[in-house]
């Protein structure tokens, strides 16, 4: 139900998730059965290059089914979204400090959006570096704010190449098919394996 009226009220995009597993439902209660790291933010997540996700596909080593999800995620705009490679939008920046109720350091006011995350990781949890505990606080207290989505290049030497992004509330994610995939030795596509499942 909150898919179905995410797509009525909201202006969504189509991205691509991998997985090695089947399901109905995207439940961050899962986040780590890939590849065992939260290494942009926790969240679930998606990249605009469908190869991408199907090289993901193939991250837990154990499995030997490959599945590409295509999904509608929320639209990016300015103060919905930290990028790991601009400065983190003024709105974002005051809800932070309002929040938090102090100043940020000047170093976090023009920092790009991967050390802002990290600082908030940290800040919320008392600790010196950051931890799954505190990428899950980053989380929950971005949300609070307003901020749905965290934004990387899918190439960091060429970013025009697409992006990636965390959806860092799994509710806001609405899948719209499904294809299972093989993958060569190398973890890419096999071009010819493509299989809409549903």
């Amino acid at each position: 139900m909150i898919n179905f009226i995410l797509s009525i009220f909201m202006n969504m995009e189509t991205y691509y998730h991998g997985s090695h597993a089947l399901f109905d439902r995207f439940d961050l209660d899962h986040a780590l059965e890939g590849d065992g790291k939260v290494k942009f933010g926790y969240g679930v997540y998606v990249t605009s290059k469908y190869t991408s996700a199907a090289h993901y596909s193939g991250a837990n080593p154990n499995s030997t089914d490959h599945y590409v999800y295509t999904v509608e995620i929320p639209e990016r705009t300015a103060t919905n979204c930290i990028a790991f490679k601009e400065p983190v939008h003024p709105t974002i920046l005051a809800a932070a400090e309002a929040r938090l109720g102090e100043p940020l350091p000047e170093k976090y006011l023009q920092d790009a959006g991967k050390e802002f995350r990290k600082f908030l990781a940290m800040k919320l949890t008392g600790q010196k570096k950051v931890t799954l505990e505190g990428e899950k606080a980053a989380t929950a207290f971005l949300l609070s704010i307003g901020v749905e989505l965290i934004e990387w290049p899918y190439n960091w030497k060429n970013p025009a190449l697409g992006t990636n992004r965390a959806v860092l509330d799994d509710s806001m994610l609405r899948i719209i098919r499904v294809d299972s995939i093989k993958l060569d030795d190398k973890k890419k596509l096999i071009e010819d394996s493509i299989i809409q499942i549903r």
